[in-house]
């Protein structure tokens, strides 16, 4: 039916709550990107099969949901029962039946799916009882992992457009505005914009027509936050981009997506068509007289897009290149008329706050960075995945309440905010409150989400230059600071971790680093040397080492690095296994040696071994034991 009132609307959401409790308990199968790359797709088709062969939607009212990502990407695919609130883990299609027999009909437990804490090795059934679920606040993710992406109805049960509702019949544009105002949102791209500010200059601009836009080109290394958004609930993202329109008074609007993120799209263009169809998009929208179109734009895959002003370039058809920032694109913007361009996680937060007041979102957080903050969880943690919290959760409760800790108990030495914007924190900052304010006086940034931890086998000079070498392969070269300041510091660091850095090396980086700060046009060539910045900071001994010692203290550059297997060895074999080159030898049970000539110090014998029998030292060692 399509919404013509606000009451017809209201009559819509009882339809979809007594379809949903139509059905009272349900099979919730994560089919999120990362799910789906390990079999999801084939468990819920399975689950369809065998609910639907023992009758079991008609006698017991069980259904079958496909749902967008649960954010537990390390435990996938993930099968989640309600109303019991049961979870389990790494689920394979083969034992579907055997999950139908003993949990569903037979009511047991299967212990061997559900999740083991790695604190106290534990199993946990109850999905909110699980750390990674129970120390989150979701707001812009509240209905990712509850809701099929592809049906609206079941968006609507779930309150979806019931803010967008409440701003075209209980509120005026301007009543939009304060309270977003209120709500203290910032931007969730990582520069931290206010919300309400930034709207508010654009409506202020002169001129008729005006767009709103969402920024879906998503390109920091590790993170895939608004990948899961769009491709888990694309009706978050669409009703915050018509109230925002609504407050300002535009009549168009555009999604720019990645392209490397297809399902995405799909998922998008689906939840286009149906709130359309509806009368939630479109022409009148629900009979309040407004009107509002959205389009879908896929991105070229160039990173330098994710810039606002490249991005409302590249959307007009142009190359995607950066202009000066004097030039406010709330007021010259896409084809050089008053624009907002906000983040997918802005969007997908902005129903919410209408729904439940500016107070409501204001009151999580800190002073000055409010509400909650989704952020992918990767590296050499335990738990990786998509998390959402307060603004101010420290570090420390991150990455070892909610993800469990560091791989393998090592060391842990540092976690890298903002992607390659960003920077690098070490070890006696855990206890950082993460807000915008914290991480950039910390040297890093919020960026888009991206959080990536490292251990004690991380070595700082490499991650750098792998951020830099991002860079210079992503950099429009519009600008000489960037093109040239990234190629000539790369230079730099590819001698650095070859055993060819010199002494007055590091000077010469931070020399660059400043030119770039001051010289360059766009955000991507003035933040480029945050994880350069922020390594020299908190790990200038590791570069003095690269240079003075040729040493990597890490043993992770392999020009630098040498490995000895020592005599605690209990020839298990593991490292002969897996050695590319066969330079390892020795008998079973009896100490095994490595030939340095064939060794290409690739670290495999290292990761493998059990007993810690292998040791890292410099190459340069070597060198000096071959001369005696």
């Amino acid at each position: 039916m399509r919404i013509e009132s606000f009451d017809q609307f209201k009559t819509l959401q009882a339809e979809a709550g007594k379809r949903d409790e139509a059905q009272p308990k349900k099979i919730l199968v994560c089919c999120g990107t990362g799910c789906l790359a390990t079999g999801a797709k084939e468990v819920a088709e399975a689950f369809v099969h065998e609910i639907t062969e023992r009758g079991l939607d008609v006698e017991v009212g069980y259904g079958v949901k496909s749902t967008g990502c649960h954010g537990f990407c390390e435990r996938g695919p993930l099968v989640a029962f309600l109303p019991e609130g049961l979870l389990y883990t790494k689920v394979k299609a083969k034992r579907v039946p055997e999950i139908v027999e003993k949990t569903i009909i037979g009511e047991t437990i299967i212990p061997g799916l559900l999740y083991k804490n790695p604190v106290d090795k534990k199993r946990i059934p109850a999905y909110e009882e699980i750390p990674f679920y129970k120390n989150q606040v979701r707001v812009a993710m509240r209905n990712i992992g509850r809701i099929d992406p592809t049906d609206l109805m079941d968006a609507i049960a779930h309150d979806a457009y019931a803010g967008l509702a409440k701003a075209l019949f209980e509120m005026t544009p301007d009543e939009v505005l304060d309270e977003m105002e209120l709500s203290g949102q910032r931007g969730r791209g990582g520069a931290g914009f206010n919300t309400a500010r930034k709207w508010r200059s654009c409506k202020a601009a002169p001129g008729d027509r005006r767009f709103v836009l969402c920024n879906g080109d998503e390109g920091d290394p590790g993170a895939f936050k608004d990948r899961s958004i769009m491709e888990g609930d694309p009706h978050s993202v669409l009703e915050g981009m018509i109230i925002g329109a609504y407050a300002l008074g535009s009549h168009e609007g555009w999604i720019y997506v990645r392209d490397e993120y297809p399902l995405a799209v799909v998922h998008l263009q689906l939840a286009i068509t149906e709130a359309r169809k509806h009368g939630l998009l479109g022409e009148n929208i629900m009979g309040s007289g407004f009107d509002f179109e959205i389009q879908i734009s896929r991105g070229g895959g160039a990173f330098v897009c994710g810039e606002s002003s490249a991005l409302m370039r590249s959307l007009a058809g142009q190359t995607g290149e950066p202009r000066a920032k004097y030039v406010h694109s709330t007021e010259k913007g896409l084809f050089d008329l008053p624009t907002v361009l906000n983040n997918v996680e802005t969007w997908a937060g902005i129903g919410a706050i209408i729904a439940n007041g500016g107070a409501w979102f204001a009151s999580m957080g800190t002073e000055k960075s409010k509400g909650t903050k989704a952020f992918s969880l990767v590296g050499k943690v335990k738990n990786t995945g998509l998390i959402e919290l307060p603004m101010g959760t420290t570090l420390r409760h991150i990455i070892y309440d909610i993800g469990g800790g560091v791989l393998k108990d090592r060391p842990f030495k540092a976690v890298q905010t903002g992607g390659p914007s960003g920077g690098c924190i070490p070890e006696e900052l855990l206890d950082l409150p993460v807000d915008y304010e914290k991480l950039t006086e910390a040297g890093s940034m919020m960026g888009s989400g991206g959080m990536i931890v490292m251990d004690d086998r991380t070595c700082m000079v490499d991650v750098a230059r792998y951020f830099l070498a991002f860079l210079t392969e992503e950099s429009c070269g519009k600008c000489v600071p960037c093109r040239e300041g990234l190629k000539q510091m790369l230079a730099i660091y590819d001698a650095l971790i070859e055993g060819r850095g010199n002494v007055g090396d590091i000077e010469r980086i931070e020399t660059l680093a400043a030119g770039m700060q001051l010289g360059s046009l766009c955000e991507l060539g003035k933040s480029a040397p945050n994880p350069v910045l922020s390594t020299l900071k908190y790990f200038r001994s590791e570069y003095e080492a690269h240079i003075v010692d040729h040493a990597c203290p890490a043993g992770i550059c392999r020009d630098l690095t040498a490995f000895e297997i020592m005599p605690d060895c209990d020839g298990c074999h593991a490292c002969t296994k897996v050695c590319p080159t066969d330079c390892i030898a020795g008998e079973k049970k009896e100490l095994h040696v490595i030939d340095h000539e064939a060794c290409i110090s690739c670290g495999a014998c290292l990761d493998v071994c059990p007993t810690d029998s292998i040791r890292t030292f410099p190459k340069v060692e070597l060198a000096a034991k071959e001369v005696v």
